[in-house]
């Protein structure tokens, strides 16, 4: 039984010398980051394909079993919307291809301007793509969590494909005002959407947003840890993304959010050690 988790990135100043050994190359930084979590959001690839050579280099520093969550580029979700994309979607399916079985879902991260009248475009989208790979929407506009009837059909629309829906639980941070830069940052620019919580597969995506402060973080996510819970006695397999707005403690917590899955079911598989952050001392 497992529940992988993980953040939004593999790398960030604040994790070195505290979660990544300091200094580190970059071609090692996954190896370390991969120690702490076994996911992580592909959110680079949303700017541009990366080179073949440096997925390779990616695939080397992870374990077969690890999951990566690869967001499509804009210029198919964003800038053309989902159409005329053959040329460049061929592009990134071979740029990815060495990640092979780390490649959980690719991950349609749709703009909030994509509406209910809109899904039929997803829909054809759907329809075209390999059966190679998972996939895995999320939408932002508030009719899919409105209205009833917006649901059902995107829902119809991801049945097509055995796709996923990808909540952002964006609740707990938008509880209460910011009260650092970098919650008054997100704060401007993260969705302010409903809470779903509905699997409809059986590999669900979490996506949740804290607070920078770590008790507001842990008491938000506890009615995920019941949810998670419930989906790993029914046999499927989440994954869960822990971020906060400085992600400063996130693979931490992500381990934490872990760990607090496994003392409700002991059995459900721990993850790696850690890779040391410094040389052994004899104290």
């Amino acid at each position: 039984m497992r529940c992988h988790v993980g953040c939004a990135m593999w790398t960030h100043t604040s994790w070195q010398g505290r979660f990544l050994a300091h200094p580190l190359p970059p071609h090692e930084r996954l190896q370390h980051y991969a120690s702490w979590c076994n996911a992580v959001e592909g959110n680079t690839t949303f700017y541009a394909t990366p080179a073949k050579s440096t997925v390779a280099s990616w695939a080397r520093q992870t374990d077969t079993d690890f999951r990566f969550v690869i967001k499509m580029p804009k210029i198919i979700t964003h800038e053309r919307r989902l159409t005329d994309v053959d040329e460049v979607l061929h592009a990134f399916l071979e740029a990815i291809e060495p990640l092979g079985p780390r490649a959980h879902a690719l991950w349609i991260q749709l703009p909030g301007s994509f509406t209910p009248a809109d899904v039929p475009t997803l829909a054809r989208f759907l329809r075209q793509l390999t059966r190679f790979h998972r996939y895995a929407v999320e939408v932002r506009h508030p009719a899919f969590f409105n209205d009833p009837r917006a649901a059902r059909l995107l829902e119809g629309a991801l049945a097509t494909a055995a796709a996923e829906w990808i909540p952002f639980d964006t609740t707990v941070f938008f509880q209460s005002p910011p009260q650092s830069d970098a919650e008054r940052d997100a704060w401007t620019k993260k969705p302010r959407v409903p809470l779903r919580s509905l699997a409809l597969t059986d590999r669900p995506i979490i996506r949740y947003l804290g607070r920078d402060a770590s008790a507001r973080t842990i008491e938000g996510w506890q009615r995920w840890i019941d949810i998670v819970v419930e989906w790993l006695r029914e046999g499927r397999s989440p994954t869960v993304f822990i971020h906060t707005p400085d992600n400063a403690d996130a693979p931490q917590l992500a381990r934490r959010f872990h760990d607090n899955v496994r003392v409700r079911l002991p059995e459900l598989d721990a993850l790696p050690q850690p890779i040391p952050t410094g040389p052994p001392t004899l104290f």
